[in-house]
């Protein structure tokens, strides 16, 4: 099950501390973590705990995770803003549902691409990765687990309700990984003073703006070059026409006759391939569950319009898109 994939692949990166609050359809996550023996866990009394708890806990230096749907992932969003100040390394699974609020809870849907990539109050940088099999769920996740530990900052993992309850064979005893260790002396920007405040040498700097400058330009170069070690993608050229499709929508869409598909796995920041690629077709659309959100993303980073296919509602299939086409 992609939720159970998510959870070994997490082990296998070496997490020692889970926080939780369940929530369709990211539940079976914290069902199989609570079973695991030498693992320190905790049922939280709500999201808003979950990720403090992470927070801290990695601080402490262990490896942590915690795993949500959209309503928990508004919740969380002030402690990842302060993940993003203190440069504290976690991961947070959002495998999301169809929203706003309560939405539809139990069907499927990417509508929180947009505030994932755009997240927290100020500036941030995020680093955002979107699996599109129950394999990629265990290799992805362990991804996302040594982006955060190089970048020093939270990293998302994006998921949705048809990968989370997919069911498909995977070996995961044979699949080879690479773990990236937690480097303590490079924990945390303040110093040993960790605070969402601005600071500098582990002192608050909260009335000068050239500090602030400092440090978001910093920012900003990290998560880039951090981000460039992961350049995941795939891209099948087939014709004069492209469609750009992730997670689930992109399996769907990936045997159309006459169109050259690239599925981001990366997903933000948008990978320079994308782009490269993007520049040599005139004729782009990109497939979605949700109302053109990751095309709104694209038109700014290209500069150009592309075409839409929205599925909403939690519904999809491959002859509604030939018809959109």
């Amino acid at each position: 099950m992609g939720n159970e994939a998510v959870a070994l692949g997490a082990l296998k990166a070496g997490m020692t501390f889970y926080a939780g609050y369940p929530i369709t359809p990211a539940s079976e996550i914290m069902h199989f973590l609570a079973k695991v023996k030498d693992l320190e866990f905790v049922h939280c009394e709500d999201e808003i705990a979950s990720i403090n708890m992470i927070f801290g806990a990695s601080l402490a230096g262990c490896k942590t995770m915690t795993a949500t749907s959209g309503p928990g992932f508004s919740l969380m969003q002030e402690g990842l803003g302060l993940g993003y100040m203190a440069e504290i390394p976690f991961v947070i699974v959002n495998t999301m549902r169809v929203g706003p609020s309560t939405g539809m809870p139990t069907l499927p849907s990417q509508g929180d691409v947009s505030f994932a990539c755009y997240n927290s109050h100020g500036d941030t940088y995020p680093i955002i990765f979107y699996p599109n099999s129950v394999e990629e769920c265990f290799k992805v996740t362990i991804d996302a687990f040594n982006c955060a530990e190089e970048a020093r900052q939270p990293v998302i993992l994006l998921m949705d309700a048809f990968l989370s309850h997919m069911y498909e064979p995977v070996d995961v005893d044979n699949i080879k990984v690479e773990i990236k260790n937690r480097d303590m002396k490079k924990l945390g920007s303040q110093m040993g003073h960790v605070t969402g405040l601005i600071s500098e040498n582990g002192k608050p700097k909260t009335k000068d703006p050239e500090v602030y400058k400092k440090w978001l330009k910093y920012s900003k170069e990290k998560r880039d070059r951090v981000a460039d070690n992961y350049k995941l993608y795939e891209y099948v050229e087939k014709s004069d026409k492209l469609i750009i499709a992730y997670g689930v929508t992109s399996r769907v869409v990936m045997d159309l006759e006459g169109y050259s598909i690239f599925r981001p796995i990366r997903l933000f920041p948008v990978l320079d391939e994308l782009k490269e690629v993007c520049s040599k077709y005139e004729d782009i659309t990109v497939v979605e569950m949700n109302d053109g959100q990751y095309a709104d993303i694209l038109e700014k980073e290209l500069l150009k319009k592309v075409k839409r296919i929205s599925i909403l509602g939690g519904d999809i299939n491959l002859e509604d898109v030939r018809k959109q086409l």
